[in-house]
């Protein structure tokens, strides 16, 4: 997901809810976007935040897909890095979660 004008609609008019260590806004759209973010502020080294971004895409491809299409923003906020198992539960929780939305 890309651009300032769509990142800025998802994070002011898109519902947001929190699976333990990731925060999750979403918002119905035409075609499946998704934003993964690891703050600056909690990791100083990109190697981190690189390594978190690699395993939440990681549990993304892994995952069931939600039916409908949306953009997504995953946030990780947890101080530490937590191991891969715990993003994966998270992964799975948040989008069992935006499925049962739908209906």
């Amino acid at each position: 997901m890309c651009g300032q004008l769509r990142i800025a609609q998802l994070y002011q008019a898109g519902k947001k809810m929190t699976v333990w260590p990731l925060r999750v806004t979403y918002l119905p759209a035409d075609k499946m976007q998704v934003l993964i973010w690891a703050p600056k502020a909690l990791f100083k080294h990109a190697v981190d935040r690189n390594r978190l971004r690699r395993q939440m895409r990681e549990a993304w491809r892994l995952n069931e897909k939600p039916e409908q299409t949306w953009q997504i923003a995953f946030n990780y906020m947890d101080k530490q890095m937590q191991p891969y198992s715990v993003i994966e539960k998270a992964m799975h929780k948040a989008i069992h979660k935006i499925n049962e939305t739908n209906h």
